[in-house]
């Protein structure tokens, strides 16, 4: 079962469960890659899916962030529970031994030596953990190994 078919299923549960907060959340998620399809004019495969739902991701802790800053915890905890729904339709996340490992192998792989190589590390790396590390936590972790 590819993730749109399986978004569609979860959909149809939330709605016999009648859980309302997962329902709208799904829905957000399927709306947005009917949107893309739209745009594309075909169906996205699971990468792209995948690719969308990072990005909701992302959004959704950028908006955590500030809502914490502004001391918005009722808001807060909704974004909170939604990062939840949406994280689980994407593969296991690595932790940071697992990305730090996957980044040394990559710079032995390209030969890279300083900084200046970041581009060619960063474009070898990235397929490699798509979906299931944070390109902010990647970044980073290459940074320190090319000092």
């Amino acid at each position: 079962m590819n993730l749109s078919e399986r978004l569609n299923e979860d959909m149809k549960q939330a709605m016999r469960s009648k859980d309302k907060f997962k329902l709208s959340t799904i829905r957000m998620i399927r709306a947005t890659i009917k949107n893309q399809e739209i745009d594309l004019k075909r169906t996205l495969d699971d990468a792209e899916v995948l690719d969308i739902l990072s990005r909701e991701i992302k959004q959704r802790k950028d908006a955590l962030q500030e809502f914490e800053k502004a001391g918005r915890d009722d808001l807060a905890e909704t974004v909170k529970a939604e990062i939840e729904i949406v994280a689980e339709y994407l593969p296991t996340q690595l932790n940071e031994e697992e990305v730090k490992a996957i980044v040394q192998e990559t710079i032995q792989e390209t030969g890279a030596s300083s900084k200046a190589d970041m581009g060619k590390v960063m474009a070898a790396l990235m397929p490699k953990v798509k979906g299931r590390a944070d390109g902010k936590l990647v970044n980073q972790t290459v940074q320190q190994y090319l000092q």
